[in-house]
């Protein structure tokens, strides 16, 4: 698991007012894989965590707890 990855995308899904369905759609997932990465069930593919930083307007590095 990738430590904080999960709050970090929750934190930045609800300082924009989205749901995770909102989200989902917007980079091609499922609502249910966006659930699973907010409670640290699951870990992105490398493709889904470039989509989620686009998608949020921050680095990877940010993401995965690196800065």
């Amino acid at each position: 698991m990738i430590r904080g990855f999960g709050e970090r995308l929750q934190t930045l899904r609800k300082s924009k007012g989205l749901s995770q369905k909102q989200v989902a759609g917007a980079v091609g997932i499922s609502a249910s894989v966006i659930s699973n990465y907010e409670s640290s069930e699951r870990t992105p593919s490398l493709e889904n965590l470039i989509a989620l930083a686009g998608f949020y307007r921050c680095s990877t590095d940010y993401l995965l707890g690196l800065e």
